[in-house]
């Protein structure tokens, strides 16, 4: 595909309609050929390993919710009626004031403890430092209980097999090629409580996803997917931990009209830019 080419779809809004995506004029093809369009292999590997890790999660305590979808009552609050669109309005309250190697911790045990809660985990379980096995057992150990992070260690790290990081351009240790940026970001848009009580509590947090490889040899570029994070979670030792969580795609706005950043673009962006402690 050459710069300004269109990209269609068949489904659009509602079903019908076109999308483009437009790529840098005067540079080709993004990351040196690679089409946002019909991503490589890797993509759908990340699928595979968050398919296999949300299946292993889930076996943990609802072994019947291995699909990765909602129950019945997921759409609804404790009281049973749907949340309004004040429930996703900030209400200017800090999350947190402290941290627990790195991590957002000392949530409040309410509902908006909960949300502020699973919103930095999403965060934290859609870092790059999953991919590194150090940082991912430190990771499980710190946002799940410790009956589900002992049962979920051993098999993450069959997931995130050097095969898989091979996949996406990484070594067996979870590191980029020199020259080239990693990128794995889980960027939250909002969240809802769909359970609640004083022990347990059901979060969905709604985020767009980067995934990709940033470098000039790159073949699998930067690229975004919408989907929704749904975490169970449990009062223990004086925080919210996390018992178990299923994915779903979407919701997912219509694509913009937006030019693609060249990998320079994209890698520079990654080091100046931060994230951020989440709170409702």
């Amino acid at each position: 595909m050459s710069p300004g080419d269109e990209h269609e779809t068949s489904g659009g809004y509602g079903g019908t309609g076109q999308t483009r995506t437009r790529y840098p004029q005067g540079t080709g093809d993004v990351y040196g050929g690679a089409r946002r369009g019909g991503r490589p292999s890797s993509s759908k590997s990340l699928v595979t390993v968050v398919g296999v890790v949300v299946l292993l999660i889930a076996a943990i305590a609802f072994a019947n919710r291995g699909d990765g979808t909602s129950s019945s009552n997921d759409s609804t609050t404790s009281s049973g009626s749907k949340p309004d669109a004040a429930s996703t309005a900030a209400s200017g309250t800090k999350p947190v004031e402290t941290k627990t190697g790195g991590i957002p911790s000392g949530f409040a045990r309410t509902q908006q403890g909960a949300q502020s809660a699973a919103a930095n985990y999403s965060v934290s379980l859609g870092s790059t430092g999953m991919f590194q096995k150090e940082i991912r057992h430190s990771l499980v150990n710190s946002l799940y209980t410790s009956a589900a992070a002992s049962k979920l260690t051993g098999p993450m790290d069959q997931a995130y097999s050097a095969d898989f990081l091979g996949k996406l351009g990484l070594d067996a240790n979870g590191n980029a090629p020199t020259g080239s940026t990693f990128v794995s970001r889980a960027i939250p848009v909002g969240t809802t409580v769909q359970q609640y009580s004083d022990t347990d509590a059901r979060v969905a947090v709604w985020y767009v996803g980067l995934i990709g490889m940033s470098g000039q040899t790159s073949t699998d570029p930067v690229t975004t997917s919408w989907k929704t994070w749904t975490f169970d979670l449990q009062w223990s030792n004086g925080d919210w931990k996390i018992v178990t969580d299923s994915q779903k795609d979407g919701p997912a706005p219509v694509p913009g009209d937006d030019t693609a950043a060249t990998s320079d673009e994209i890698s520079k962006a990654i080091d100046e830019y931060g994230g951020f402690t989440y709170a409702r």
